[in-house]
């Protein structure tokens, strides 16, 4: 395949992703579209008028008719009522979480067309929260990570065009594309309001190795994974099993920015700590509950145990952090966790477009909603940043990078001194305080 360059394929993005008319504008539209949501999705947004309530569908027609009408005669110029609708519908499934999108037929045709390159990226994973698009955590060594950009980092446009008024499934093709090309973007850190303008060359998605180290004369185990596939997964339970053999060590598993994995696998990770108990359980209005107890065959250690949790813990780890919590297997440390996991589903409208709606969540042993919560550690240790470290090792503060100076030039400056990482320091003194079982 001939590699395309990003800016050739943002000439082909449809019209409908630029920004929308003006924010009066979609006020004054939005209460009409949620009408016809209600009437045609059948009310799924939580406490929406359904069947057998005061206002019936007949109505809700009749009060969409005449609010319509009112705008199209009286507003204070004529709406364009196609693209007040659209970015309406937008807002209207990115307000229920921020997994469900409303693409137009013309969204989806470029989506469908573009999909299949998307198999390089920056390396940043994002989602979106109050509308935004923020990085939920970085791959290690990935074009992004070099370039600087942290948990809590917020993508601000992607070539031109504001990512605020995207869907989400269209933020992540976009930066995402054929090995080799460059994508252009800026960023917002959370402490600035002034966008960092980047330009990155996209690369296939490689974590590192499953880190593991030794604390306090080896008796505490640390075990660092990036993701949680399949395959990673067997490593660290192989690891596990080693403990137990030994008899006399702790284990400290850092899940701090750790956002891809395997659902599954999350729930093997989470048995091996427990005998018995609930995991997890994934369930929707319609959706068929699915309930994970830990089965004994799969329990490998009762080691002392602490988990690393932090902003970018999301997904898959959060499955095993809430349930190591829940059943008080062992204490979390660290920040609240992103809050993410739900299963979508693809809907086809009538004239091509297409919903991607969240039909089920991942829900932690307490019976609340990971994505809707998120995990509070039962001990709150703040990052020495906005974002937990990667690993034991410490490492400088991280900084955006700037445009060469064109003065001349200066000393090269000091190495930054190494920062301490407090959340792992806590977690290490709370481990030494407890027995090896």
């Amino acid at each position: 395949m001939k590699a395309v360059h990003w800016c050739q394929r943002v000439s082909t993005v449809p019209p409908l992703l630029l920004p929308m008319p003006k924010a009066l504008k979609l006020s004054l539209l939005a209460i009409s579209v949620l009408l016809i949501v209600f009437v045609f999705l059948g009310g799924f947004l939580p406490g929406g008028v359904r069947a057998g309530s005061d206002m019936s569908a007949y109505q809700q027609i009749e009060v969409y008719s005449e609010v319509l009408q009112h705008i199209q005669n009286d507003y204070v110029v004529t709406p364009n009522i196609p693209d007040v609708t659209t970015g309406a519908l937008h807002g209207l499934l990115e307000g229920l979480d921020p997994d469900s999108s409303y693409l137009t037929p013309a969204e989806f045709k470029f989506y469908q067309a573009h999909k299949d390159e998307s198999t390089a990226q920056i390396g940043a994973r994002i989602s979106k929260r109050y509308g935004y698009a923020t990085v939920m955590s970085v791959i290690p060594g990935s074009p992004a990570d070099k370039a600087g950009i942290v948990d809590g980092d917020v993508i601000d446009e992607i070539g031109d065009q504001s990512t605020r008024v995207m869907p989400l499934q269209m933020i992540r093709l976009l930066l995402d594309g054929p090995p080799g090309t460059t994508v252009s973007f800026s960023v917002i850190e959370p402490t600035s309001a002034t966008p960092d303008a980047m330009k990155l060359t996209r690369t296939p998605a490689q974590y590192p190795p499953l880190h593991m180290d030794e604390f306090d004369n080896s008796s505490i185990v640390y075990l660092k994974p990036y993701d949680l596939s399949p395959n990673r997964v067997e490593e660290i339970l192989a690891h596990l099993r080693q403990v137990q053999a030994t008899g006399h060590q702790k284990i400290l598993l850092d899940l701090r920015d750790i956002t891809d994995g395997d659902m599954n696998s999350a729930v093997l990770l989470a048995n091996a700590f427990l005998k018995s108990g609930t995991i997890a359980t994934l369930q929707g209005q319609t959706y068929p509950k699915q309930t994970w107890v830990a089965e004994p065959k799969n329990f490998v250690t009762a080691a002392p145990l602490i988990v690393l949790v932090n902003h970018g813990t999301a997904g898959p780890a959060e499955v095993v952090a809430a349930a190591l919590k829940e059943n008080n297997r062992g204490e979390l440390v660290g920040d609240r966790t992103f809050g993410s996991g739900s299963v979508q589903k693809q809907i086809p409208l009538p004239g091509g477009a297409v919903l991607f709606l969240s039909v089920a969540k991942y829900h932690a042993p307490d019976g609340e909603a990971i994505q809707d919560k998120a995990i509070t550690p039962n001990v709150v240790v703040a990052a020495n940043n906005n974002f937990g470290l990667l690993s034991p090792s410490a490492v400088g503060p991280v900084t955006k990078p700037t445009a060469p100076a064109t003065s001349k030039p200066t000393p090269a400056p000091e190495p930054p001194a190494a920062q301490p990482d407090d959340q792992l320091n806590k977690a290490l003194e709370l481990l030494k305080q407890q027995k090896a079982a």
